[in-house]
Formats: structure tokens, sequence, C-alpha cells
């Protein structure tokens, strides 16, 4: 275990956060956006991660059994993708641009697939995470200064 292999895995996280947080306030932004450079109507992002896994080049026989398991070595972001899973939200206004012309569904316009009460739930659930990665790196520090003065 190396003497910053704390503060590495909060780093990790905090960087992650943060992006989760970006991602959520770009979702919250486009609410109500019916037409993108796509085409058709904004579709929500979500942010995917997992366990960081850095492997060591070479096996060592004298490698302690700590340093060969995967736990503690922080997040990493593996994508941000469109979430394709809900349905976007008809609502029915024929006097917008975006209004279906024809068609069964005429008259209606297809919003986004964000859902404000979701999204604020997903944005205090990073700030918390955040928080803690935080607190972690704090909590580090401090044991660091208190190791250099009992030096003293």
């Amino acid at each position: 275990m190396g003497l910053f292999s704390s503060m590495n895995t909060a780093s990790s996280g905090l960087t992650a956060q943060r992006l989760r947080l970006d991602v959520i306030s770009d979702n919250i932004a486009n609410v109500d956006t019916t037409r993108t450079t796509e085409g058709g109507p904004y579709r929500r992002s979500r942010v995917i991660m997992s366990p960081r896994a850095e492997k060591p080049d070479w096996k060592s026989h004298f490698l302690p059994k700590a340093l060969e398991s995967d736990i503690g070595k922080g997040v990493r972001v593996v994508k941000i993708e469109k979430d394709m899973r809900e349905k976007l939200r008809p609502v029915y206004d024929p006097t917008h641009p975006d209004a279906i012309m024809s068609g069964p569904e005429a008259g209606y316009v297809m919003f986004p697939n964000v859902n404000i009460v979701s999204e604020m739930v997903d944005m205090i659930d990073a700030s918390r995470a955040y928080e803690a990665n935080v607190s972690v790196i704090n909590g580090a520090r401090s044991m660091f200064q208190r190791a250099l003065e009992i030096g003293r």
C-alpha cells in the first residue's frame, strides 16, 4: 500500500462525481429541448462507472496479499450514454413548431425523458459522494500532518 493510495482513491471519486454532476446539470438544462442537432428531442444522459483495476505488469512472490486485491484502487468513468430505456414524454400542443403533423399522434410534441425529481435525487447523491471523498482527503491530510509533528 502506498502512502498516498487513500488520496488517489478519493481523488478518482472526486473526478467521477464532478463529471456526474456536470451530466446531471446538462440533463436539467435540457428538460424542455425538443430539437437537437442529432434530430428529435434531447435524451437523458447517464454516467457509467466501474472500479479501477490497475494490475501490475509483473508478478512477485513477495508481494503482500493486500496489494493483490482490486479493493481500494478507485473508480473510473467507463462512458456517458444516452438513456434509451425511458419513453419520451408526449404533450399535446398543436401550435408548437415541433408538433407531429399527421398520424395517430398528430398535435403531440415529444419532450425529453428527463424527470426533474430523479435528476435532483441523483444530484444530491453525487454531491454527498463528492463530500465524502473530500472528507477522506482531509482526514488523510490531517493524519500526515500529525505524523510529521510526531517526527519533530
